[in-house]
């Protein structure tokens, strides 16, 4: 058996099959939500379904490119194409343009390019990379320091334009640090930032502060005279909690520069922080709307739903953005919680899969790279539906291989074959 022959027999067949029946379904729900009455070609680039269909096609050529690239590039070049992906992101401060308030895309004729969609994979294969070489050591700081630089320099740039949803998304390496033996304290500092946060916006930094200073000071008390090496561990608590005040002070900052104003309606209206009624049931009618038809839209599809082309709340525009991030209610209206439970089971099903192929490779910058892919699907399908659904805020975040975006298809593409390729070259096979 020959090479080729032994490759084609390696690659998941089935993590592909899964893919394209998210693509496909994903395109039937993008045409009924955006097919008008008028007769027209499935073709036809002037429709959303239209363009779909040609982010798709194009997708394909994308898969043969990568499949037909040696594996061993996508190690040997990881630094580079990070690198490439960061002055990309930069390159939009001066040639960005400026959609709904964010500037995110390069604008080419009539299509746009989202950088940051790219930059999922690049951080990837950097962070792969980083963590497979043998002189790292993720107990160590210094290199724990290194491997954050690495994650937090792209939400950081996406931050600017801004786009705090695809900021957000780099969260989610986190876990894949957690899984390589990143000391689990930094996920209850991640937990402790985001309820100082939220205390901040509720009570005010003068009562979160000196709240903070009280249980700083009795923890320090405690290991001053518990502790025997009591010098290190108090000026580590000290130093805690100057960063603990800090980042309170900095709260009022992120929230009145860094969100946008539709970011700071939400946390106003679910944190109860209007008290004029006249101005928070003006945020509840600008902010609730979305999800309020979302949640009418699928709680009217029932069990079986009301058909392909049938539902009426999608045919009347009652959800905006119904082709991009609430894609999902044309899946509850038309095909009822059987679709729905279908749709999430295709999701689910490639996700393990994934896993399960990660944890087979014998490379670690593999491995590594397996994790990180079914990180980010994860949190992009558990953010979208939680939004759709009501459990989450509005924050931006596309359904993976669903959503209507040539960037977004493409993204998600390279992620998932790139991973696909490295999986059907094991490391006894290099």
């Amino acid at each position: 058996m020959n090479r080729e022959a032994k490759f084609v027999k390696k690659i998941d067949w089935f993590s592909i099959l899964l893919y394209f029946l998210l693509v496909g379904i994903g395109w039937i729900n993008i045409y009924s939500a955006s097919v008008t009455e008028e007769p027209t070609s499935i073709l036809d680039m002037s429709q959303l379904y239209g363009k779909q269909l040609f982010f798709i096609g194009s997708s394909i050529m994308l898969i043969i490119l990568i499949l037909s690239i040696e594996a061993k590039f996508y190690e040997r070049f990881s630094s580079i194409i990070y690198i490439v992906s960061l002055i990309s992101l930069l390159g939009l401060m001066v040639l960005g343009k400026n959609i709904n308030g964010a500037t995110s895309w390069y604008a080419i004729g009539s299509f746009t390019l989202q950088p940051s969609e790219f930059a999922k994979s690049a951080t990837v294969l950097a962070l792969a990379k980083y963590l497979s070489d043998i002189q790292t050591n993720i107990n160590y700081f210094k290199h724990q320091l290194i491997a954050f630089a690495i994650i937090l320099t792209p939400p950081l740039l996406i931050m600017l334009q801004p786009d705090a949803g695809s900021a957000m998304v780099y969260m989610a390496f986190f876990f894949v640090l957690y899984r390589e033996g990143l000391p689990a304290i930094y996920l209850w500092i991640g937990f402790l930032l985001i309820l100082l946060f939220i205390i901040t916006l509720k009570v005010g930094y003068i009562y979160t502060i000196i709240g903070t200073v009280i249980l700083g000071l009795i923890c320090i008390f405690y290991v001053f005279k518990k502790e025997l090496k009591r010098h290190r561990k108090t000026t580590l608590a000290l130093t805690s909690l100057v960063a603990a005040i800090s980042f309170i002070l900095a709260v009022n900052y992120i929230f009145y520069n860094v969100f946008q104003q539709h970011h700071r309606d939400r946390f106003t209206l679910v944190l109860g922080l209007e008290k004029d009624p006249d101005k928070l049931e003006k945020i509840r009618k600008t902010f609730g709307f979305n999800t309020n038809q979302s949640q009418i839209a699928i709680g009217s599809g029932g069990f079986w739903g009301k058909g392909w082309l049938q539902g009426t709340r999608t045919k009347g525009d009652f959800v905006p953005e119904q082709d991009t991030d609430y894609i999902f209610t044309t899946v509850g209206e038309e095909w009822g919680f059987l679709g729905s439970s279908m749709v999430i089971f295709l999701f689910v099903a490639l996700l393990l899969r994934i896993l399960h192929r990660a944890e087979q490779q014998k490379n670690k910058f593999s491995r590594v790279y397996g994790y990180s892919v079914a990180a980010i699907l994860f949190f992009h399908f558990a953010i979208n539906i939680g939004m759709v659904i009501g459990l989450f805020p509005t924050v931006g975040i596309p359904l993976p291989f669903f959503s209507y975006g040539g960037s977004g298809l493409w993204g998600f593409t390279i992620l998932l074959f790139i991973f696909i390729k490295l999986d059907a070259n094991r490391i006894n096979e290099w």
